[in-house]
């Protein structure tokens, strides 16, 4: 099945490739937030994932005669590590790296012209990074340890936008991803008996300057 997977990402990535007629470059700069996950044990609940943070990212991406586009995304982070229960709030430095590839669906046209939304599918990988000191005693140990060290989860990304023409070669873009990955559960340990379970979203709008050429 991954072999299949693969096969087929990398199929769409040359017809893409050699179709395209124009090539963007990009950053962008967001502020995101998450839907964190709940801790569970038999002495209660607590919220643990990570705080709401400024993010930067790059955008290389390429359009053809077509619908369809592609899109390569990196962006970093930067999120500290939370968990909270019955008014005890702990905090703990993080960052993460995210590591993507979208197809893109946007009206046949071109990107100079007139205003354009777009809808925005993939995947990749997102490298959640704990770079707080550790402590002998945390707050809240009984439902996970906060630590300092790194996990790559795989990811779904989901999103869309706006490209907006604002001169020649250049575009605004006003846009909204979703980054949905397992639980880092090798950066935020649950301590037994303790349950984390679910899926993070890490929700992350962007807005930025992208330019086109040939």
């Amino acid at each position: 099945m991954r072999k299949v997977t693969f096969g087929l990402t990398l199929a769409l990535l040359f017809v893409g490739v050699s179709a395209a007629q124009e090539w963007e470059v990009g950053g962008m700069a967001s502020y995101g937030f998450y839907r964190n996950a709940t801790a569970v044990n038999p002495s209660g609940s607590a919220t643990v994932g990570f705080d709401p943070g400024p993010a930067f990212g790059a955008v290389l991406g390429f359009n053809g005669n077509s619908i369809l586009g592609g899109e390569f995304h990196y962006d970093f982070e930067m999120d500290d590590l939370k968990l909270s229960s019955a008014g005890t709030n702990v905090s703990f430095g993080g960052q993460a790296h995210v590591i993507g590839y979208d197809l893109i669906l946007h009206p046949r046209t071109r990107h100079l012209r007139k205003l354009q939304p777009f809808l925005a599918l993939g995947g990749g990988m997102k490298v959640y990074v704990g770079t707080g000191a550790e402590q002998a005693y945390q707050n809240l140990e009984d439902f996970a340890l906060l630590s300092k060290t790194h996990q790559v989860a795989p990811m779904i990304s989901v999103g869309g936008g706006v490209k907006i023409p604002l001169k020649a070669h250049l575009l605004l873009r006003a846009e909204f991803h979703d980054y949905i990955t397992p639980f880092p559960q090798n950066v935020i340990v649950p301590v037994p008996p303790t349950k984390i379970n679910g899926w993070l979203n890490d929700f992350v709008p962007m807005i930025g300057i992208s330019y086109i050429f040939e």
